[in-house]
């Protein structure tokens, strides 16, 4: 039985992969799990799973979910340290790290040194802090699965292939809810709509990146970190069916591709259960009902955002950390009303200008930049 710690158990990624261990309860033990202040879910999952260790981000909340958790002798625990230490338990095998940005860095960084195995689905950990997670890798015995459905199919594309025989990994994406739409049809754009993802259910943060683009522009990063490949050899296709989830192609002239029905629980299942595979909980792609598999390039004029994070990725340094931090700042102020929808690549490309890139940095360096980042960003604004 593999025994998990669950970070972000309440978020769209978290919930679904409850939901994967609720029906294969003979493989997996909920140790630990986490939430930011979604206080009512946490609450009901410590009642279904009864971990050890919960955590609750808000601190104010912290008493409400002591009373409810005692008695199904749930410790509980707060703040970036409970990550920590959740992430760290003697009896856990896997830590799935959901949570939303790059708080997800700390807790990885200290799973990853107490050996570990992760299942990431918090892409801002590799884009801020890719270098750093790869030196941490290196001394320990940990192991990243990951859990974006593109960067699964990657990893299992990939699986027993000799790296030096990649030629280009290519990542698909929806194209997201304007796919093509101009740049004079989006000026006034809202939340509501940029929130209404065509294909996946997501969480608010990232069904906004994916109507940006920048959510593509993220995974190229993560891709470069994952998988040791150059900026120049990691491509983005449109591809509105979603049913191919990312393809590798090979220096013959071979391509690997991963196919699926549209459903998050298949990558986490796969994730969670690495290196076997069991019966699937979605069910199996009808290639005969889903024959029509397109193709576009996408649009940089209007998707300024992926082209951004390329920039920001082959910049290197800290320049993926200044190009995350403005993003996450600009979609909660676009989700607040206080900007429009254009104004995030806007937001995003004035921080990348503002900012030097360091090369040499710490853990600690990478958040007070983050502070730095938000303040700027919302001196501008």
């Amino acid at each position: 039985m593999k025994r998990l710690t669950i970070l972000g158990s309440t978020g769209s990624i978290g919930t679904q992969a409850l939901d994967v261990i609720r029906n294969k309860k003979d493989e997996f033990k909920v140790v630990a799990i986490s939430a930011n202040s979604s206080v009512d879910k946490l609450i009901k999952q410590i009642e279904e799973f009864q971990p050890e260790y919960a955590v609750i981000m808000n601190k104010d909340l912290l008493q409400t979910v002591k009373d409810k958790a005692e008695k199904y002798g749930t410790k509980v625990l707060t703040g970036i340290e409970g990550l920590e230490y959740i992430s760290t338990l003697d009896n856990v095998d896997m830590v799935l790290t959901s949570v939303v940005g790059m708080i997800g860095l700390r807790p990885t960084i200290a799973a990853i040194r107490a050996g570990k195995d992760i299942a990431l689905a918090n892409k801002e950990t590799l884009v801020v802090g890719g270098r750093l997670i790869k030196e941490e890798l290196l001394k320990s015995k940990s192991r990243i699965i990951p859990v974006d459905s593109e960067h699964s199919a990657l990893f299992q594309c990939l699986n027993g292939e000799n790296k030096e025989n990649i030629n280009n990994l290519i990542l698909t994406a929806s194209g997201g809810p304007f796919r093509g739409k101009k740049k004079s049809e989006l000026d006034d754009v809202s939340p509501e709509m940029a929130l209404k993802h065509p294909r996946w259910n997501m969480g608010r943060k990232i069904s906004i990146d994916s109507a940006t683009l920048m959510n593509k522009g993220l995974e190229v990063i993560e891709a470069h970190y994952l998988f040791d490949v150059d900026y120049d050899n990691i491509k983005v296709i449109i591809h509105p069916q979603s049913i191919i989830h990312s393809m590798v192609e090979f220096k013959d002239g071979s391509i690997l591709a991963q196919l699926s029905n549209t459903d998050m629980r298949h990558p986490i299942q796969y994730a969670l259960e690495y290196p076997n595979r069991t019966e699937s909980l979605i069910g199996y792609l009808d290639l005969i009902k889903n024959n029509t598999l397109t193709f576009e390039q996408p649009d940089l004029e209007t998707f300024e955002c992926l082209e951004l994070a390329y920039k920001a990725g082959k910049t290197g340094g800290t320049m993926p950390a200044v190009c995350n931090i403005a993003n996450e700042e600009a979609v909660e102020l676009f989700l607040n009303n206080k900007i429009k929808f254009l104004d995030i690549p806007k937001v995003i490309k004035e921080a990348m200008n503002k900012f030097d890139v360091k090369y040499d940095f710490d853990l600690d360096y990478i958040f007070d930049l983050e502070e730095k980042v938000r303040e700027f960003v919302r001196t501008i604004i």
